[in-house]
Order: C-alpha cells, then sequence, then structure tokens
C-alpha cells in the first residue's frame, strides 16, 4: 500500500458526520477475483465492546451484500472531491453488470488482511465484521423511517471493528 501512512483509529481528524453525510464512501467488499463497491451515505464511528467499530447499512439486494456475506473483512474508501463522478456513478450502477473500480479507473490495493481497496482513496479504513442484523419495521419508534422503505427491502447493519486505518 503505497503512498499511505498507517494511523490509530482514534487519529482520524475528520469530522465523520461531514465525512460520510456530505463526502460519502465507497463500501469494498470481495477478494481480488471478485470484489464490488458501492456508495454509501449512511453510517458512522463508534466505540462498542471495547472496540473501535464502524457501522454501515446495506439492502439485500446490493450486489456488495452477497460479497459482505462470503468475507469476514471490508474497506471504506473516502476520497477527496475531484472523485464525486465515482461516487455518483458508483451509487447509481450495479456492480452485477460490470466492474465499476474498472470503468472509474480505480487501482485495487490489497490490506494486510487482504481486503480490497482503492490506491485513489485519501483515507482506507479497514474492518473486520462483528455482529449483522437486519432493520425490523416493528422496532422503529419514529414511525416516519417506514418512508425511507416502500418496497418493504429492509438494510442489513453491520458493526465491524477498524482494523487498520491509512492515510495519503
Amino acid at each position: 500500500m503505497k503512498n499511505f501512512t498507517s494511523i490509530q483509529p482514534a487519529d482520524i481528524t475528520d469530522n465523520t458526520f461531514h465525512l460520510i453525510g456530505k463526502e460519502w464512501m465507497l463500501i469494498v467488499a470481495g477478494n481480488e477475483q471478485n470484489n464490488n463497491c458501492m456508495t454509501a451515505s449512511w453510517g458512522g464511528f463508534g466505540f462498542l465492546w471495547n472496540k473501535p467499530v464502524v457501522f454501515i447499512f446495506v439492502r439485500p439486494q446490493r450486489y456488495t451484500y452477497n460479497l459482505l456475506e462470503k468475507h469476514d473483512f471490508f474497506t471504506l474508501n473516502f476520497f477527496n472531491e475531484t472523485h464525486r463522478s465515482t461516487l455518483n456513478f458508483c451509487g447509481k450502477e450495479s456492480g452485477k453488470q460490470l466492474n465499476k473500480a474498472e470503468i472509474c479507473k480505480l487501482d485495487i490495493v490489497k490490506t494486510p488482511n487482504n481486503s480490497i481497496a482503492y490506491q485513489q482513496s485519501r483515507m482506507i479504513i479497514e474492518c473486520r465484521k462483528m455482529y449483522k442484523e437486519q432493520l425490523k419495521p416493528d422496532a422503529f419508534i419514529d414511525e416516519t423511517i417506514q418512508d425511507f422503505y416502500p418496497e418493504n427491502d429492509y438494510h442489513y447493519m453491520y458493526i465491524a471493528e477498524i482494523s487498520n486505518c491509512f492515510v495519503a
């Protein structure tokens, strides 16, 4: 992972609300032979079970969901604003039909745990899955949340330990 420096999760200085909600991220799952990325603007960082963690949300029909299910690790890739078109593209197109990384000219790098990430990222967070659960409509306290699910395709939430952080 040339041009990257390893940092501790506590040394991330970005405003995480802005990082995820405004800048967005690519969730990348799979291996060198079969991988996919998807744009996400839902998720967060925290501390749970005495570990630094992230939590992400993925709908079951997304191609990335299947790859998340097959692998213990995934990465979150954050980019400079110059890659906004990549984030837009990867949020609209499915990896079932095409290789999004190839089309967007993203160079694959492997992390210490053999996860897939992109050389063009400004920050890469490698994550090890710890917990997964599908959101349940009867658990919504705020009933307006149901408006996000007109097709009843409730996200799966993954909680994952941050195993490595890299900044360019």
